[in-house]
């Protein structure tokens, strides 16, 4: 007979990382102190989605039989694109403004395996009691003149410290694996793109963004058509329809 003496042998150990250094542009160092804590409120912000999002996959995957999310990445904005954006904007540099103008300090960009993944997730997440959904822009129906593909939402979660509940704003992208390997190498290429033969790579790169889209829907059309082969409806179900 084995005994365990260890009363949490069921429980799996994890570190708890300390939030890391935070560079303080010279534009915040009067505010250094509330920076900090409001980069942490970001980060914790992230988390807290971040496992809203793991859980349903989790639920989705036992139902379905299948993952719909392949990756979760995520990011606080850097100090500098924010210093950056607040100046851009002619906004004052200061917490305050950061937390008042800013939606994509606290990004969020889930891959999903197939189009319908996208609406599915992006639903589920918006119904959650504790979610308020604040804009929405649908990419994927309405492209960019470019022909960036995504799913965009802003919206806040509480997140309790021990001082009381905060919430905090996130912007979740939500897009298909072809859709993000697209972005990824525009975002690449768009550094190069003041080349002499400019409009000539733009042309082609808004063809490729097209043609990753249709790939989406052929690909989204082969797997209903093995669903319904794996699942195929009950005579009962065709006499009805």
């Amino acid at each position: 007979m084995n005994i365990n003496m260890n009363p949490n042998g069921e429980l799996v150990q994890s570190a708890v990382n300390a939030p890391g250094v935070i560079e303080i542009p010279d534009s915040f160092i009067a505010e250094a102190k509330q920076f900090r804590e409001l980069m942490m409120m970001y980060t914790c912000a992230i988390r807290e989605t971040k496992t809203k999002l793991e859980v349903l996959n989790d639920e989705l995957a036992v139902r379905n039989q299948r993952n719909p999310i392949q990756m979760i990445k995520s990011r606080v904005k850097k100090p500098s694109s924010i210093t950056e954006k607040l100046q851009r904007r002619g906004l004052p540099v200061s917490v305050k403004s950061v937390k008042d103008n800013l939606d994509d300090v606290a990004g969020i960009r889930v891959i999903c395996s197939f189009l319908d993944d996208i609406y599915t997730v992006a639903n589920m997440l918006a119904r959650q009691d504790d979610v308020d959904v604040l804009m929405v822009k649908d990419y994927i129906r309405s492209p960019k003149a470019n022909g960036y593909r995504s799913y965009h939402m802003i919206i806040q979660v509480p997140i309790y410290f021990s001082n009381g509940k905060t919430k905090m704003r996130v912007e979740v992208q939500l897009r298909t694996l072809a859709m993000d390997f697209w972005a990824s190498l525009d975002h690449q290429m768009k550094y190069k793109k003041n080349l002499d033969d400019a409009d000539e790579i733009i042309e082609e790169l808004t063809a490729c963004a097209e043609m990753i889209a249709a790939a989406d829907l052929r690909m989204q059309r082969i797997r209903e058509k093995i669903d319904e082969r794996e699942n195929p409806p009950s005579p009962f179900q065709r006499d009805r329809d």
